[in-house]
């Protein structure tokens, strides 16, 4: 619903080290079985069948840590953090399940050391690296000479920044069945506000363990941490992996942690470590002052977020809605009957919670959640307030039957989430007598199902602009959202039996015509030529003359003659001259310049 837990916020924060690597070979992967290489959101699998939890509550491998002697995953509470003598060390959180022996991918391919390169510094250096290639000693920023050097057969592949991040913002479209708080942590990591939802995965254990184990078995290294502010749990998921911070225990748990642990510029990072802190509590235990005098307040600040002393928001990738229901299977629907149904009492629910606190929907979203991972939303807006389920219905299943590719559920969908972006308090009205509020109540609701069907953008209404540049004189506004100041819009009157001021058709652009000659110096033309047809000009009314709005001008306008023409066939055009005669139209010698004309509308 509307309401969020008032608890002392909880931050599961990820981190995907290897995400390049990984994801190029997903792709290689899916190639090979002659699969389609699609993104994370339609392979990457959440049924209950494909993930098992342990019994003692561990992550799976690689998210145990290091590998110690004999191959032998550390647990999460024995796992020591990287060497302090480089940060490329992050990455290496151990082999996959097998050992270092195991020379033969999940695929039966050949296990080849792999590495995805990146041009910094006018060289090829390591932008990430996968397990084999770290058993070699590679590292990330280690020249691509170096590593060849090193390791003949290495596989190189180039690094691709956007299909990382279309990758990632994948796993955060997937994550967002946890919490509809997720934000980006670039450029490997996302943050989830669990606050007040762990509970219903189990716990925050059961939730990390069930995130966890499906990005790792879909082929993607990942480490995890939760504790009470961002900073403190990125900075425990790199080095314990796994590990839970209690509230009010992050300065404990930091504190052994090195001071690199921290994200700060590697300048403040090789200070600290000149001046003898390495680690976390060793900068904790000098005075803030002093910290803050060498290392600047950005530093002193992000390690009291470290030692849960202080606290910053996150940043989600979507707005948090304002009432949010939905609805889980326990085993996927796939038929369109069943999806409708669920809208249907999702739609019961959903105006049930608002009309509790009095107020309508203005934006609905509707998202399905496959079970492969991909996600659909369908958005509907409203011209006003709507506080009944049955509209709700209907403007879904008009959006529905417009879409040019149908809502395909695959496998089936596991959960349906309907959800209020914007609200806003329904104002009552007398509805019985007033004949004007039932004829506006047909008219938006006819406007919000041609704007479901069509596109909200393509139903507009126009609305008067104080201004008199005729381009700029009426502006096209949504009709769902200006209706009613298009009803109460003050047009200019028109004057009995005289003809109209301005044409009923205008031009978006004015086009180009041609002009022999004309009367000098304000005179107009004797006849021109218009899309290659010439019109002999036989009545005249003007000039109107039009000086554009120099204080909205970046640059020096013309002012413009306007001329109602009347050829011999009777038909009527709107036509102006740009510039004046012997104070605009010149050169950059003084000399008169001829005029250009246009025709900017017809007449009726």
């Amino acid at each position: 619903m509307s309401a969020f837990s008032a608890n002392r916020r909880r931050i599961l924060s990820l981190w995907l080290p290897r995400l390049p690597i990984d994801r190029i070979k997903r792709q290689l992967g899916c190639n090979n079985s002659a699969a389609p290489a699609e993104s994370f959101q339609r392979e990457v699998g959440i049924g209950s069948r494909e993930i098992s939890h342990d019994s003692d509550g561990r992550l799976s491998p690689p998210l145990r840590g290091r590998v110690g002697e004999g191959g032998k995953p550390q647990t999460p509470e024995l796992a020591g953090p990287p060497s302090l003598t480089s940060r490329a060390s992050f990455a290496r959180l151990g082999p996959r399940k097998g050992g270092e022996n195991d020379t033969k991918s999940r695929d039966g391919s050949d296990d080849a050391p792999s590495i995805v390169v990146a041009k910094q510094n006018n060289a090829l250096q390591i932008y990430a690296l996968d397990d084999a290639a770290a058993r070699l000693g590679l590292e990330i920023g280690l020249p691509l000479a170096n590593a060849r050097a090193i390791s003949p057969q290495l596989k190189v592949f180039d690094a691709d920044e956007v299909a990382d991040v279309k990758t990632l913002n994948d796993i955060a479209d997937w994550c967002d069945r946890f919490t509809p708080l997720v934000a980006l942590d670039p450029p490997h990591g996302l943050f989830l506000d669990i606050t007040g939802c762990a509970h219903l995965f189990g716990g925050e254990a059961a939730l990390m363990r069930l995130v966890c184990e499906v990005l790792t078995a879909q082929g993607f290294t990942v480490s995890a941490g939760i504790a009470g502010t961002p900073v403190c749990a990125r900075t425990m998921r790199s080095h314990v992996h796994g590990r839970i911070v209690a509230d009010g225990e992050e300065a404990g748990a930091v504190d052994p942690l090195p001071v690199f642990a921290l994200g700060a510029d590697d300048a403040i990072t090789r200070g600290l470590r000149r001046a003898g802190l390495k680690t976390i509590g060793d900068v904790a235990s000098r005075a803030r002052h002093e910290i803050t005098a060498r290392f600047g307040a950005g530093f002193t600040a992000l390690l009291e977020q470290a030692l849960g002393q202080g606290d910053a928001p996150i940043s989600p990738r979507k707005p948090p809605p304002d009432y949010i229901v939905e609805k889980r299977f326990a085993e996927p629907v796939a038929t369109d009957q069943v999806i409708s149904v669920t809208l249907s009492r999702l739609a019961q629910m959903l105006v049930a919670a608002m009309d509790k606190q009095g107020k309508g929907a203005r934006r609905l979203e509707a998202s399905f959640f496959r079970t492969d991972g991909a996600v659909r939303s369908i958005v509907v807006d409203t011209g006003r307030p709507v506080t009944r389920s049955e509209i709700i219905d209907r403007l879904f299943r008009e959006r529905l039957d417009a879409l040019n590719d149908p809502l395909d559920p695959g496998f089936g969908f596991d959960l349906i989430r309907l959800s209020a972006s914007r609200t806003e308090i329904v104002v009552q009205q007398q509805r019985d007598l007033d004949a004007n509020v039932h004829d506006n109540d047909e008219l938006a609701a006819l406007i919000d199902r041609i704007a479901a069907r069509i596109g909200g953008k393509r139903v507009v209404v126009y609305l008067p602009q104080d201004t008199h540049i005729p381009e700029r004189a009426v502006l096209a506004a949504p009709a769902q959202h200006h209706l009613a100041a298009a009803m109460q819009a003050a047009w200019p009157a028109r004057v009995e039996s005289e003809p109209p001021l301005r044409p009923l058709r205008l031009f978006e652009r004015p086009e180009p015509i041609k002009v022999p000659f004309a009367t000098v110096p304000d005179g107009p033309p004797h006849h021109f030529t218009w899309r290659r047809a010439t019109h002999a000009v036989v009545r005249v009314e003007g000039p109107e003359r039009i000086a554009m709005e120099w204080w909205k001008q970046n640059a020096e306008v013309l002012t413009r003659d306007y001329f109602r023409i009347e050829d011999e066939a009777g038909l009527r055009f709107w036509i102006f001259r740009d510039g004046l005669y012997g104070s605009e139209l010149m050169d950059g010698e003084g000399k008169p310049t001829p005029a250009n004309w246009f025709v900017h509308g017809l007449f009726a």
